[in-house]
């Protein structure tokens, strides 16, 4: 299913409706996606399956999903993780985020 710019950008408003600068908006943002996406979910890496089972900030990079193949970890910008064949519930909040960071 594919928002509406006006669908996308209600969204942003409701995500940072008390932020006042980049830096809190970009925090109200972790704070829904963390709040609202179903985890752990699967998604295809470079053509590998991994699972991502948390959304973390990185300093200097945002907001991140840390992925997981086995005993591998390694966090990947969510602007950058591609969209799963499934999506999980709350992918729409990425979605959002997108739109904001665009």
């Amino acid at each position: 299913m594919r928002l509406s710019t006006a669908e996308l950008n209600a969204m942003v408003a409701e995500a940072i409706v008390d932020a006042y600068d980049e830096y809190e908006q970009l925090a109200a943002f972790q704070a829904v996606i963390e709040d609202r996406l179903a985890l752990p979910f699967a998604t295809v890496v470079l053509g590998v399956t991994v699972t991502v089972t948390a959304i973390q900030d990185r300093p200097g990079s945002g907001i991140a999903a840390l992925c997981r193949r086995g005993r591998h970890a390694q966090a990947i910008g969510i602007l950058d993780l591609p969209l799963p064949d499934l999506a999980p519930e709350g992918w729409a909040w990425v979605e959002a985020y997108r739109h904001w960071a665009s």
